[in-house]
């Protein structure tokens, strides 16, 4: 059985994710600066899906994987992305 997110929510430091099978989820939203710079109302725009989290607007993908993994934001800089 893969774990999925059932809801989520913001405080001014983290990303709360409730998870399938109980557990809650906090990051801290440096980890992640798309949306440490994002508006509450751009935060609150998230989306759930079975692997993860979306944000259409912000361009930003979060894998509940990658969570659990402990990894934050794997995007490269434009410099390095050559």
């Amino acid at each position: 059985m893969s774990i999925a997110a059932r809801s989520l929510r913001f405080d001014d430091d983290s990303m709360w994710i409730e998870l399938s099978d109980g557990r809650t989820l906090g990051v801290p939203l440096a980890w992640f600066p798309r949306l440490l710079h994002a508006t509450p109302q751009q935060r609150l725009a998230g989306e759930i899906s079975r692997s993860g989290l979306h944000w259409d607007e912000l361009d930003e993908d979060i894998s509940i994987e990658g969570l659990l993994a402990g990894r934050g934001d794997q995007t490269k800089p434009r410099s390095e992305a050559a």
